[in-house]
C-alpha cells in the first residue's frame, strides 16, 4: 500500500478522535476549573488546550472541505466552543 493511503487513514482517525473528544469533553476552562488549576499552571493548560482545539478544528474544516471565509468562520467558532468561557470572578 502506498504512503498517501496511510496518511489518509491517519487523518481520518485523528479527525474522528479529535472531534469525539472535543464533543464529549468539557471545555478548556471547565477542565481547568475541574482540575483546580490556577496561575501559571492554568495559563499553560489553557494555551495548550486552545492549540489542540485549533488543530482539531482545522482537521474538521479540512474534512468538511471548507475554504476561505467559511473555513475561517467554522474554525473560529469551533475553537471558541472548545475553549469555552472563563467563569465569572467571585
Amino acid at each position: 500500500m502506498s504512503m498517501p493511503f496511510f496518511r489518509a487513514i491517519a487523518v481520518v482517525l485523528l479527525s474522528v478522535s479529535a472531534l469525539s473528544a472535543q464533543a464529549e469533553g468539557p471545555s478548556c476552562h471547565a477542565a481547568a476549573a475541574e482540575k483546580r488549576l490556577a496561575g501559571a499552571a492554568k495559563n499553560s493548560f489553557l494555551k495548550k488546550c486552545e492549540k489542540d482545539a485549533a488543530a482539531s478544528c482545522d482537521l474538521a474544516a479540512t474534512d468538511k472541505k471548507l475554504a476561505g471565509a467559511a473555513r475561517n468562520s467554522f474554525t473560529k467558532k469551533c475553537v471558541r466552543d472548545a475553549v469555552g468561557e472563563a467563569p465569572a470572578a467571585k
